[in-house]
């Protein structure tokens, strides 16, 4: 069945001369809408009703067309009396409909009117206030903390005795996993011109890289995911190293997580490879397998005999796990290594500060303490942390020619952090929009950070431990690159956006599960919609016109505090008061639509004056226009 759903992105792109990606309208099936003030499915208030969404929009909507807006007002039974209190404009009287996928409100009295719409998949926690003895003017109602920094509350009427309903089940539908339920991305069924789940095959993009050659080798050890359950099927490891002694290699690591290849450098040979912490403890225990092993990747590079191992952790943090069985690689065991932290935080520090940035961007901004706020947050000195650490092993790959082992403690958080912006650095194919696609497809989802567990999909538990902005903070760090760099990537801002906002949508199976293992078994290539099939159908949205394929260049961005900045245009871009300037690459694209268009009025012109040369010099030597006159002898 057909449903129309919208997603506010807050910036503007152009496509077919107007205005782009401040909505984005989908087609697809299986939304089910629930219109306040009806009567089905209710339970305890006969004002909720179950409708289905085909039979309220009698045409269809492709992805990239706007919907009607007065479509929306077809919904049978709506609430017209729900009060959104809105922080910058203040209480706006509306409609307020949700469905399986998304919350919908309209205001009644505006013109233009205003409309807030989004998943329920990003909403982390829903709250009641007030209660029904509550006298306030709009003090009793619903607030609803989002997963993107927003709050939204809505006050109802006592005496309409909807409240519990839409509390009911609104969360019964933002928290499917918790209600035994599926999530959206099943349901969801657009076809799309192109499959995204076929954007990365892992021997393909071993092959662009020179894999396998005489130093380095795939190996299928890992196929039934049997040696690591959260890594990927394939895996390149050194040639001379068989599947055997892996296995060896495998009990020594955290959660059997071996050093593995990301990326080796095409003329130096010098590698990237990753893994997890060692199971070292407080005894100091060692493997000669494992230093086997990575003396064998350090001489797979013949311009250097030595190899750089990358904790990211604080070095405090490291000598803390010998007490939980892991650690770190001590310099005695692996001859020719030099050990280098990196001092980035863990998860729970990185959760604390998006907290804190949260309370300083929305609703309201402080302008007198804004930059003091902003560095108590402490969020923009994480940021150049992990830039600084990617840069520092991106430049011991490129200019000092020498391989590099990279890892955190379990190896799927701050490691994938580093290994791909470091390769986002050095490999200018990654600067692309399919090579960005490989890349997080490649270092985030087959190498398997934890998404789920990271962003609680579905999941009502918004104080679980297990979640942290790990992923956002990567996307921050590659937007950073993109303000240094304007030129050097082929993406655009709203590129980076949209794939965050559809991180927490789960409209598209992209971003479930926690590993490769998880997404075979929940066989998700066949029953969800990638991502990128998505994005890949109008790449004129995403594709940034000022981009020159530099893709023998590294990229040396500065990670200092002076050279980074918020990222306004997401962080911020629920305020109106702060929306930032139009981009850059919007006008640009326009002078170049203009310039093309001028260019082929100059090509006719020429045509024109090239034919008409022709034809006239033709004329002139014609023999009608040649004849000698005859001269008369009188």
């Amino acid at each position: 069945m057909e449903f129309i759903f919208a997603m506010k992105f807050g910036i503007s792109c152009v496509r077919n001369g107007r205005s782009r990606c401040s909505w984005c309208v989908f087609q697809g099936q299986g939304d089910r809408l629930f219109g306040w003030g009806g009567g089905a499915l209710g339970r305890e208030s006969p004002d909720i009703e179950m409708v289905e969404a085909e039979k309220l929009f009698s045409r269809p909507l492709s992805p990239g067309v706007q919907a009607d807006p007065e479509n929306h007002l077809q919904v049978p039974g709506e609430a017209k009396d729900v009060t959104h209190i809105c922080p910058f404009t203040g209480a706006i009287r509306g409609t307020l409909t949700v469905t399986n996928y998304r919350l919908y409100f309209k205001s009644m009295e505006r013109n233009p009117p205003f409309v807030l719409d989004g998943p329920l998949g990003v909403i982390n926690r829903v709250e009641k206030i007030g209660g029904a003895s509550s006298r306030g003017e709009n003090s009793y109602g619903l607030e609803i903390v989002c997963k993107d920094v927003r709050n939204l509350r809505f006050a109802h009427r006592p005496e309409g005795r909807t409240r519990r309903s839409i509390f009911e089940n609104l969360t019964k539908y933002a928290f499917p996993v918790s209600n035994h339920l599926s999530l959206f991305a099943f349901e969801y069924k657009e076809v799309f011109p192109e499959n995204g789940w076929k954007v990365y095959d892992p021997v393909l993009e071993y092959r662009r890289q020179g894999i396998p050659n005489e130093s380095w080798r795939i190996t299928k050890v890992n196929e039934r995911y049997e040696l690591c359950e959260t890594y990927p099927a394939l895996l390149v490891v050194p040639a001379n190293i068989p599947d055997e002694e892996l296995k060896k290699v495998a009990t020594f690591r955290s959660r059997g997580r071996i050093p593995v290849l990301s990326w080796i450098h095409p003329e130096s040979q010098a590698t990237i490879t990753r893994c997890s912490q060692p199971l070292v403890g407080v005894s100091g225990k060692r493997s000669k397998e494992d230093e086997k092993y990575l003396q064998s990747i350090m001489d797979s590079n013949a311009q250097s005999h030595k190899i750089f191992i990358f904790d990211a952790r604080p070095s405090v943090n490291a000598v803390a796990n010998k007490a939980k069985g892991g650690g770190y690689e001590s310099e005695d065991a692996y001859q020719n290594a030099e050990l280098i932290f990196l001092d980035i935080h863990n998860i729970h520090v990185m959760r604390e500060s998006l907290r804190k940035l949260k309370e300083i961007v929305y609703p309201t901004i402080e302008e007198t303490h804004w930059l003091s706020n902003l560095e108590s947050t402490h969020w923009l000195e994480h940021i150049k942390l992990i830039l600084a650490g990617a840069l520092r092993i991106a430049d011991k790959v490129e200019s000092g020619k020498t391989s590099v082992v990279v890892h955190c403690s379990d190896g799927w958080d701050r490691t994938a952090q580093l290994t791909s912006l470091a390769m986002l650095v050095l490999d200018g194919y990654y600067r692309t929009i399919r090579g960005f696609e490989v890349l997080v497809e490649k270092e985030w989802l087959s190498f398997g950070h934890r998404f789920q567990l990271r962003v609680g999909h579905g999941d009502k538990n918004h104080a679980d431990a297990d979640r942290s902005p790990v992923f956002l903070q990567f996307v921050d760090c590659v937007w950073q690159m993109t303000r240094q760099f304007p030129t050097a990537f082929e993406f655009n801002e709203c590129f980076l956006i949209t794939i965050l906002d559809h991180l927490y949508s789960c409209l598209f199976g992209t971003f479930l599960c926690n590993s490769e293992q998880q997404r075979v078994k929940e066989d998700l290539l066949k029953r969800t919609v990638s991502l990128w099939s998505y994005i890949n159908s109008q790449l004129e949205d995403f594709t940034n016109p000022l981009y020159a394929n530099y893709s023998n260049h590294v990229l040396y961005p500065v990670a200092s505090m002076r050279h980074l900045e918020l990222w306004v245009g997401y962080y911020i871009r629920w305020n109106p008061r702060m929306k930032p300037q139009e981009p850059v690459h919007t006008r640009y694209k326009e002078l170049l639509a203009k310039r093309a268009e001028l260019q082929k009025k100059v090509d006719e012109l020429q045509r024109e004056i090239t034919n008409r040369s022709t034809a006239s010099s033709e004329r002139a030597g014609s023999p009608a226009q040649c004849v000698t006159p005859v001269q008369t002898v009188v």
